[in-house]
């Protein structure tokens, strides 16, 4: 019971500090503390529920029980963190959206492909990744190459969906200015067209951001070499240590955020004349 009532208090404080940040105007200092403020409260409810109900460690730890695994698991941690994030994740992410860009533009330039692949491309992004991880680890293996493959079908589409949107986003006046400047197709691409694309293409990197280390994760499930996070999670499953599986979540959870916050910050760069960048501190 002192658990519980501990837990209904970290929750009113939490509501009070956030409503009361969420009265004042909005700097860069109160759009930090209030998700921090909100995900502290998360946790600590988290630990008192799961000890004020004795809810067992097997269904759900409590994060002091993840965090004491995650320091004493850190070498695993980091090894699979390398195998899944950096050489499956992050390697299929380049080669994917690399070429998802040269490949819009070679659909700008040609109407036919424009009417023939968008659609094919439509098709592919809607099959599910575990109908086709299993036949990419049988044709590239088991190691981190097959997890970069399906990296690269599941980001490639969506990425050439923005690329070529964002292609087409300047308007007549703009292409027409270009012409009288007797700006050829390259010159027009690369000092109009793709500028004005920006936002588009970073709207595709990020998504892809998420797709990427998702698509990794769940091709390990289906054959891996012994380390990686799908391969370490469903392997923990298997043996009720879900202390460690937790870890490797929150693994993930913060290569992710990290990888989708980089990607913000180089958005914010380079489209910082964009209408969506004004205002920001």
């Amino acid at each position: 019971m002192t658990w519980l009532v501990a837990g209904l208090a970290a929750w009113a404080l939490g509501w009070w500090i956030n409503t009361t940040l969420a009265r004042r105007p909005r700097t860069r200092i109160t759009r930090t503390v209030v998700p921090v403020v909100f995900g502290l409260t998360v946790i600590v409810i988290w630990e008192c529920v799961v000890r004020g109900l004795a809810i067992p460690s097997v269904l759900l730890p409590a994060p002091t029980m993840i965090a004491v695994r995650f320091i004493h698991a850190t070498a695993i941690l980091w090894e699979d963190f390398v195998q899944t994030a950096i050489k499956g994740a992050l390697s299929g992410y380049v080669m994917g959206c690399g070429a998802a860009v040269l490949v819009a533009i070679a659909v700008d330039r040609s109407p036919f492909l424009q009417r023939g692949l968008l659609p094919v491309g439509n098709f592919v992004a809607a099959l599910p990744i575990v109908g086709i991880a299993p036949i990419l680890v049988m044709w590239f293996g088991f190691d981190w190459q097959s997890k970069a493959a399906v990296v690269v079908v599941m980001v490639f589409f969506p990425m050439l969906v923005n690329t070529v949107q964002g292609l087409q986003e300047t308007d007549a006046m703009q292409r027409d200015l270009m012409r009288t400047y007797a700006a050829g197709y390259w010159q027009a691409l690369f000092k109009l067209r793709l500028p004005a694309a920006m936002p588009f293409i970073f709207n595709g990197l990020k998504i892809a951001t998420t797709l990427a280390l998702i698509g990794a994760i769940v091709a390990e499930f289906f054959g891996s070499p012994i380390r990686g996070m799908g391969f370490r999670i469903s392997t923990s499953v298997g043996q009720l240590a879900t202390d460690l599986v937790w870890a490797e979540i929150v693994v993930a959870a913060l290569a992710g955020s990290g990888f989708y916050g980089a990607v913000a910050l180089i958005e914010r760069a380079v489209t910082f004349w964009h209408p969506s960048q004004r205002g920001r501190g």
